[in-house]
């Protein structure tokens, strides 16, 4: 098993961009820590060597519907770095991309530090400033979505990009049940879920992250932003696409496709 090796296969794969071939075809034994510790390579090599700066991790999986397809019983997750970062009303240019999908989250921005193990739901609301609506856009270096848990992992949560909302809420008036929000693409209603669909609470997936992340040795540091997860399907983006996330009660958020 060589991390460095699939690491860079990875690296120059989001740099060009190219699809490649998924790491577990040619290594079939690669583990979770494996695709884990592949993927620290490379967050080590961006901020050491790229000069970009980490603001904050984006939880997976979430849903029980994705869990199921790859055959997991628990999220995965990815970092985030400023360079993924879109500021609101700015296109998306897919010629950085390879096969970007579009979804809905909620995004904690954490005002306190936290770390693990033992983490619960009260850490979190204790530790989050604000809630805002936000897009996540995901994308795969591995060919054609051909993935299994190991091969998302090993390439950051499959993560891309991300746009933050403005209409910032204390998470005290966010009701992490029952809000609802709706995806459109073009103009049309494409999904509608409930905060719920995110392990029936989003703080459970940050809670879950913070304990996951100790076994690392890692802690997220006040400032941290951190994409809870998708409340539906990711949907697929090309040139000419607009989506709008609207949350109930917390405003809409748009992105355009160039």
């Amino acid at each position: 098993m060589d991390v460095k090796k699939i690491a860079q296969m990875l690296y120059e794969a989001e740099k060009k961009p190219e699809q490649v071939s998924a790491p577990t075809a040619a290594y079939p034994g690669m583990t979770i820590e494996d695709a884990y510790a592949v993927q620290l390579e490379n967050i080590g090599r961006k901020l050491n060597q790229d000069g970009e700066r980490l603001i904050g991790m984006k939880v997976g999986l979430t849903s029980k519907a994705m869990q199921k397809l790859l055959g997991v019983n628990e999220p995965d997750y990815g970092h985030l770095t400023d360079r993924m970062l879109l500021l609101e009303g700015a296109p998306c240019e897919c010629s950085k991309l390879l096969q970007p999908k579009v979804e809905g989250e909620l995004a904690f921005c954490l005002d306190k530090p936290l770390k693990g193990p033992g983490v619960t739901l009260a850490d979190v609301y204790n530790a989050t400033a604000w809630v805002v609506p936000s897009i996540e856009i995901v994308d795969s270096r591995v060919k054609d979505w051909k993935i299994t848990l190991a091969d998302t992992v090993a390439d950051n949560g499959s993560s891309a990009m991300l746009v933050l909302g403005s209409a910032m809420r204390p998470v005290k008036d966010v009701d992490m049940r029952l809000t609802g929000m709706t995806l459109e693409k073009n103009g049309e209603l494409i999904n509608s879920g409930a905060a719920a669909e995110v392990l029936g609470n989003p703080a459970a997936a940050v809670a879950w992250l913070a304990n996951k992340l100790s076994e690392f040795g890692i802690g997220m540091e006040a400032g941290s932003i951190v994409l809870a997860g998708a409340l539906t399907a990711a949907q697929p983006a090309v040139p000419g696409d607009s989506f709008t996330v609207s949350f109930q009660g917390m405003g809409s958020i748009s992105l355009r496709f160039v």
